[in-house]
């Protein structure tokens, strides 16, 4: 993953693009401290995939199915949600004192691959962290990849 593109390419063992998707990163930038609202930086691989068989534009809080589907009618009603969207790729660090471990640990710091609103715009950093993705485009990596599956964010 790209930080200075915000893209995602998605390589196969043998080395080849499979697909590449615009995404949006933390709006702080890249950096690996708790509660610093950046993306982290190193190498990560997925611990958790949720979400699977849940309708496109579903609504998680707290990792779980709300039963909401994302609307714009919901957005106007609860104006302050990060949303997050259809799918989830929870990431963990593989680096001790980089991206894991006490301050910087990824997955503590809950940083996930996951869906947001569509009228939200790729390619710009404006999450809290996390790495955001259109809907069909998250629900898409989610059935190429599976837990274990590497992750470098650069």
């Amino acid at each position: 993953m790209s930080l200075g593109d915000q893209t995602l390419r998605l390589i196969d063992p043998a080395g080849n693009l499979v697909r590449e998707y615009s995404v949006s990163t933390g709006l702080n930038g890249p950096g690996e401290q708790d509660g610093s609202g950046c993306t982290p930086r190193g190498e990560h691989y997925i611990r958790a995939m949720i979400g699977g068989g849940q309708p496109e534009r579903s609504v998680f809080r707290g990792r779980r199915p709300t039963g909401e589907v994302y609307s714009p009618e919901l957005a106007e009603e609860f104006p302050n949600r990060d949303w997050i969207l259809s799918r989830i790729l929870w990431l963990c660090g593989r680096e001790s004192g980089t991206n894991r471990g006490p301050g910087v640990d990824t997955f503590r710091r809950f940083i996930y691959i996951h869906g947001t609103p569509d009228s939200e715009p790729m390619g710009i950093p404006m999450s809290h962290g996390c790495v955001r993705m259109r809907n069909a485009d998250v629900i898409d990596l989610y059935a190429r990849v599976s837990p274990g599956t590497a992750v470098v964010i650069r």
